[in-house]
């Protein structure tokens, strides 16, 4: 049976009537529902995808003074819509992603401090640039980034398929299968499962995050990821619809039974192997 669509808003806001009940039994933005109209209507383009807040012109210089300019979490929606949103949260099904540097501390010690800043910082906006597509950077920790997928975010309701692809993506642009090959070593490590998702904490020290085993667990996947490989949960692997790499009964620590995962790699230089 079709979906039923209501009138599209400027910019490229959510459209479906069942993602909007979706976006709003998860999050409970009344507050940002009682202003849609008006945000929709005042210039100009781009616009937040969930609430139609302006962040081009006039508009959007004068939402930014209220708190309503795009999100560090992802640019494609605005600030009230994560950073501000209501306190508390909801469990959902997610997708995680952690990606790693690998040898981060050797590197470190055999290069300029400069060079691995700037290394870093190419991990950093690859990472970023490719993941706020379809998800949010939920977190920078020292060598590591976290990105979560989640329906509400994803434009076509394949949030799952989309982390995949972006994980390859993430390797291709970090120069995995290219002539000259990659500056650092990155392993990943993919998950799907349920999570609580929403504000955290208190006061000045609040965060939009998730939390849950399916965060752990794609930490660990990521952990015995070698660089230039993708290890997936069955899971993922199976939602993703992926066949290729190679099945594996991983033992995870923490984990009282192995896990079915499967990798895939990347080689260093020339085309993509198992992908």
């Amino acid at each position: 049976m079709a979906r039923r669509r209501v009138p599209q808003r400027p910019g490229g806001a959510q459209v479906s009537a069942e993602e909007w009940a979706r976006f709003y039994e998860y999050f409970g933005h009344a507050r940002v529902r009682r202003a849609i109209g008006v945000l929709s209507r005042l210039p100009s383009e781009p616009r937040c995808e969930a609430c139609g807040n302006p962040f081009g012109g006039v508009g959007g210089w004068l939402m930014a003074r209220v708190g309503k300019s795009p999100s560090r979490k992802n640019p494609r929606w605005c600030q009230m819509c994560f950073e501000s949103a209501p306190a508390g949260g909801v469990t959902l099904t997610i997708g995680v992603l952690f990606a790693d540097v690998r040898n981060s501390t050797a590197l470190a010690e055999r290069i300029a401090p400069a060079d691995m800043a700037a290394r870093l910082n190419h991990f950093y906006a690859a990472l970023t640039q490719v993941i706020v597509q379809h998800g949010i950077v939920d977190k920078l920790i020292g060598d590591a980034v976290l990105g979560l997928y989640f329906a509400p975010l994803s434009r076509d309701g394949r949030y799952i398929e989309s982390m995949v692809t972006d994980a390859h993506k993430i390797l291709r642009d970090l120069g995995y299968g290219s002539p000259t090959g990659p500056q650092l070593e990155v392993g990943i490590g993919l998950d799907v499962g349920p999570a609580y998702v929403g504000i955290v904490g208190d006061g000045e020290v609040r965060d939009f995050t998730a939390i849950g085993d399916v965060v752990n667990t794609a930490s660990r996947l990521q952990h015995v990821a070698a660089g230039g490989q993708i290890v997936m949960s069955d899971t993922v692997a199976r939602l993703g619809g992926v066949s290729g790499g190679d099945a594996v009964a991983l033992d995870l620590k923490g984990k009282a039974e192995p896990l079915t995962a499967r990798r895939l790699s990347v080689s260093p230089k020339g085309q993509a192997a198992g992908s």
